[in-house]
C-alpha cells in the first residue's frame, strides 16, 4: 500500500480562537447581571430617595436628581448577610453631578445596620457630608415588650390566645 495519507486540514481547529470571545463576553454578562442586581437592591433606591429629599444635595446637584447615566455602575460592596455596605455611583442634577458614597456596618448578627458615610463628592474633589450628625438610615427599634398581634409584620404570630 503506497497510497498517500492526505494532510490533515488546518481549519479543523479554528473554534480554539473563539474561547477568548467567548469568555470576554461571559464575564462582561456575569459583571452586568451582578450590578443590575445592586442597582435594583433596597438599599441604593433608599439612598437615591434619601439623596433626592436632602436640602444639601439638592443645593448642589439642583432638581431632578438621577443616576448619571442610564445603566448605572455601582462600585464597592453590598454584603447585607455579613453587615458591610461601601458603595459609590455617579449622580447628577438639574444643575451639577457628583458621586454619592455611602457606608454602613451591622453591628453584631442581628444588630440594627450604622451608617458611618453618606457624603457627596464633587467634581473637583469636594466633599459633602449629607449625615450631618443624624442618620435618615437609622431604622426602628424594636420593643421587646411590645406584644406581636397579627397583622402587625409578625411572621410567627401567637395563636395560643
Amino acid at each position: 500500500m503506497t497510497e498517500e495519507i492526505s494532510d490533515i486540514p488546518e481549519n479543523g481547529m479554528k473554534w480554539v480562537r473563539t474561547i477568548p470571545i467567548f469568555l470576554v463576553i461571559l464575564i462582561s454578562s456575569t459583571l452586568g447581571i451582578f450590578n443590575y442586581q445592586k442597582s435594583s437592591s433596597s438599599v441604593v433606591s433608599s439612598t437615591m430617595y434619601a439623596l433626592r429629599t436632602s436640602p444639601k444635595a439638592r443645593e448642589y446637584l439642583g432638581e431632578e436628581i438621577y443616576f448619571k447615566s442610564q445603566m448605572p455602575w455601582i462600585w464597592g460592596e453590598m454584603n447585607m448577610l455579613h453587615g458591610k455596605i461601601d458603595i459609590h455611583f455617579a449622580v447628577k442634577g438639574s444643575a451639577e453631578s457628583g458621586t454619592m458614597r455611602f457606608k454602613s456596618h451591622r453591628l453584631g448578627r442581628q444588630g440594627m445596620f450604622v451608617t458611618t458615610e453618606w457624603s457627596l463628592e464633587t467634581k473637583d474633589g469636594r466633599k459633602i457630608d449629607l449625615l450631618d450628625g443624624s442618620d435618615p438610615f437609622k431604622g426602628i427599634e424594636l420593643d421587646e415588650e411590645e406584644p406581636k398581634k397579627v397583622g402587625r409584620g409578625s411572621y410567627a404570630p401567637n395563636l395560643s390566645g
